[in-house]
């Protein structure tokens, strides 16, 4: 599976972005896909995860009311929708796949176990 994450850039505090992942092959039947970022000196953290019905998701905390994380199996796409950004947001969002049939999606919130990673996009949000 290679996935291209897509959809960063600059953007002022209070405003939104829409980040796309488009999986080469078919995720829908036994993928969970994640979000995770990783800011210049800190390590990657969990952001957002979908489980492959899309049925279920769970967030991290510091994102949660504020961004949605969706997909669309026929298209082999996730995406990640943010608003009301802040500069704290500033990182590269990574995505990725992790093989399972479970559709607890608030189990894998650890970068452990995820199979496959996208390149990352810079989303950078100016005070």
């Amino acid at each position: 599976v290679q996935l291209q994450a897509s959809g960063g850039g600059l953007v002022q505090a209070g405003g939104s972005l829409r980040l796309s992942c488009a999986a080469s092959t078919r995720t829908s039947s036994r993928y969970i896909m994640g979000w995770f970022r990783q800011a210049p000196g800190k390590e990657r953290e969990f952001v957002a995860v979908i489980s492959w019905s899309g049925g279920n998701t769970y967030y991290a905390d510091s994102v949660k009311g504020r961004f949605s994380i969706s997909r669309d199996n026929a298209e082999n796409t996730v995406y990640l929708q943010m608003s009301s950004l802040k500069p704290e947001d500033t990182a590269v969002y990574s995505c990725a796949a992790r093989p399972t049939y479970s559709s607890a999606a608030y189990l894998y919130t650890s970068p452990v176990g995820y199979a496959y990673w996208g390149q990352g996009t810079q989303v950078t949000v100016s005070s």
